[in-house]
């Protein structure tokens, strides 16, 4: 009796293994977006500003939103804010130029930015600024170097000389950013060729 048990025990194991769960994708049947480099560096060609921080893509992935951006940023004269974005990660990889980027959480003189601005309703979502990084780690940026700065860390450009370009990877698990397709990125570029 004892051994009709254990078998039966055995087997519902066995069985009910299937049954479980299995790990399913967080983007069922979605399309993978491809940027061609021309596009790229269609926005890079029009920056007419000592700081353009364009989005190209806005990606819905399931869990999470994908953004890819390229950014501009000229030589710094005065003293540039320290930003925080609160649900935006944000990944850079340099395209060409040199900066002195110092990360860190200790924001001084932090301020929110308001929900209206440009940059939280259409690139980075909610967060703040602030006058500098207390006890900041620095960091030499130069072409091919990649640096991810996890949501809720202070980063602020301290120095850059001639200028720097970087296409930005924004992770936004909580799709605070609006979604940008292929078609709306062709609109951009025509809108403000």
């Amino acid at each position: 009796m004892a051994e009709k048990a254990l078998a039966f025990a055995l087997l519902s194991v066995l069985f009910a293994a299937p049954l479980q769960d299995v790990p399913k994708p967080t983007c069922p049947k979605c399309s993978a977006s491809y940027i061609p480099a021309d596009e790229i560096q269609a926005y890079l060609k029009r920056v007419t500003t000592a700081v353009a921080d364009q989005q190209v893509r806005a990606v819905d992935v399931g869990k999470s939103q994908v953004d890819i951006g390229v950014v501009f940023r000229g030589p710094i004269t005065g003293a540039p804010n320290a930003a925080e974005h609160d649900h935006v990660s944000e990944v850079y990889h340099v395209i060409d130029g040199t900066a002195t980027l110092v990360t860190g959480w200790d924001i001084v003189d932090y301020k929110r930015r308001a929900t209206t601005a440009q940059n939280v309703s259409q690139l980075n979502g909610p967060g703040g600024d602030g006058t500098s990084i207390r006890n900041g780690v620095t960091h030499q940026l130069k072409a091919g170097d990649v640096i991810v700065i996890p949501a809720g860390v202070g980063h602020q450009f301290t120095k850059i000389d001639d200028h720097i370009r970087y296409l930005m990877v924004r992770v936004d698990p909580d799709k605070v950013t609006p979604l940008k397709d292929e078609a709306a990125s062709r609109a951009d570029l025509r809108g403000r060729d």
